[in-house]
């Protein structure tokens, strides 16, 4: 009669175990008509001042916590069992072999070898089943923190950098690739002015701090200074988009927005500019205003920053130094600080405090391009880089940064609120995530329902006065997005 070899009788145990896991979990899915049920009465013979639905609802939900812990402990058990076996039949082993050729290192390695391909495995196990519990959680108590307010569709290309005025009327400002600039009503999602004075992508917009101005700059190696003036239509009642901040669905590129003409056709246009700022000899990536509005700065691919006069428009400075194209440029909202970032991997802080001299440092705390740096309210400055990081820096000590997130993809123009000082971080990848300032995550913008940015986030900006919109985010799929976060709700979930 054949005896059944060890390996043969446990491949055979092991079959009989997986059997019994999948006999277990039709048994545990054949009851939950029945579990769901009586959690219906339970809920209808109780006194509770929480509303029937939002009871239900959390009964479901410990109802999925049970049954995820019930299967991961069901397949728990079973790979202990399987390294318990494995141990003996180890043992076994090395009492044969010990007279072999295998030493006992070899032995001792095989042995390890096995056991941490079965530890991997429960890890993995643990770990994915808790992570779909968590998202539960999250997708739950967010869904009144982060609310899809509006989207404004109208250009036709990428829009690269998105602002909000800082004078009343409060409007949006959008800088895109098909050579334009528009302004937005918050409210409606209509546009309200076009400017088209560039001869090529528009790569930022930065508005006046007291006046109604604009600065935009272009790939055709300008900035332009223009003024305007809007009036804001009536608001119409709005509609619920909302969605959760953690909903993550896939979109195709054939969904991008294609409707603009009735946007194009009803939009003033402005096609010459108050001033024409031309010193550089390359694209200009980037511009924005002192404090005070009576200087701007701007920052080039020809690896250099000028600072100009907004009444002359004579050039003050040139600000040389980096090794590579620049990036991004900043201003300080109270003091004559100035940060420039660039290919180089560093981002550098000019200072113009004193009039009769301006100093320079430089920072290298990234690995890859660094993509924008700007300052807080306070005395920090956050940069953020294509090595998918971001730092924080206090300007007092400046040596190695105060705080470090680490992400999943490339971070493009970051923002940080003024009052709460939260970082909002725009990401290749299509994502927008909100950070405090010590570096703790508070939540994901949300993409589903047909909804959010379906290519590059390029730019975020905050305007924390306007009822309506709290956020704004810019992408290449030709759009930009207004969004309500609750703040409140968004720290206490912290």
């Amino acid at each position: 009669m054949p005896v059944e070899s060890g390996s043969t009788a446990s491949a055979r145990q092991a079959k009989q175990k997986r059997k019994s896991h999948s006999l277990s979990i039709r048994r545990t899915n054949s009851t939950e008509q029945d579990r769901s049920g009586m959690q219906r009465d339970m809920i209808e013979g109780q006194d509770s001042k929480l509303p029937v639905s939002l009871r239900s609802n959390l009964l479901d939900l410990f109802g999925q916590i049970e049954r995820e812990f019930e299967n991961l402990y069901i397949e728990n058990v079973e790979l202990r069992r399987e390294i318990d076996s494995l141990n003996e039949r180890l043992s076994a082993e090395g009492q044969t072999i010990d007279a072999g050729d295998l030493s006992k290192g070899a032995l001792k390695a095989k042995a390890s070898h096995s056991t941490s391909q079965l530890s991997q495995k429960l890890k993995t196990t643990y770990k994915a089943s808790t992570s779909k519990i968590v998202s539960s959680f999250k997708t739950t108590t967010s869904r009144a923190v982060c609310q899809l307010v509006k989207e404004y569709i109208g250009h036709r290309d990428g829009i690269w950098d998105v602002s909000v005025t800082r004078t009343q009327p409060v409007v949006l400002g959008t800088a895109s690739a098909d050579h334009t600039a528009m302004l937005w009503s918050i409210e409606t999602g209509k546009c309200l002015l076009k400017y088209v004075g560039h001869a090529g992508s528009v790569n930022s917009i930065k508005f006046h701090p007291t006046e109604q101005v604009a600065l935009t700059a272009s790939g055709d190696q300008t900035a332009h200074i223009w003024r305007f003036m809007v009036q804001l239509p009536t608001p119409q009642p709005a509609t619920d988009t909302s969605v959760s901040c953690e909903d993550d669905v896939d979109f195709s590129d054939k969904d991008e927005a294609d409707g603009d003409g009735d946007v194009l056709s009803e939009c003033p246009t402005i096609r010459v500019p108050s001033t024409t700022l031309k010193s550089h000899q390359g694209v200009v990536i980037a511009a924005d205003w002192l404090v005070g509005g009576k200087q701007v700065v701007t920052a080039s691919w020809d690896r250099a920053a000028n600072l100009y006069d907004v009444e002359t428009s004579e050039l003050v400075h040139t600000l040389t130094g980096h090794d590579q194209e620049l990036t991004h440029c900043c201003t300080h909202p109270t003091q004559r600080l100035v940060v420039t970032s660039s290919r180089d991997t560093t981002f550098r802080l000019w200072d113009f405090r004193d009039p009769s001299i301006h100093s320079v440092n430089v920072f290298q705390g990234h690995t890859d391009t660094v993509t924008s740096a700007v300052f807080t309210v306070g005395d920090n400055v956050v940069s953020g880089s294509d090595d998918r990081t971001v730092k924080v820096w206090d300007l007092k000590n400046m040596r190695s940064p105060i705080a470090t997130i680490r992400t999943d993809s490339a971070v493009n123009r970051i923002s940080v609120s003024v009052s709460q000082r939260i970082i909002a971080l725009p990401h290749d990848n299509r994502q927008v995530r909100l950070f405090d300032i010590s570096g703790v995550r508070l939540a994901r913008l949300p993409r589903s329902n047909r909804q959010g940015h379906r290519r590059m986030v390029c730019c975020s900006a905050w305007s924390e006065d306007n009822p309506t919109c709290n956020l704004f985010t810019c992408g290449f799929d030709r759009q930009a997005i207004g969004w309500n976060i609750n703040i409140t709700a968004l720290l206490q979930e912290k």
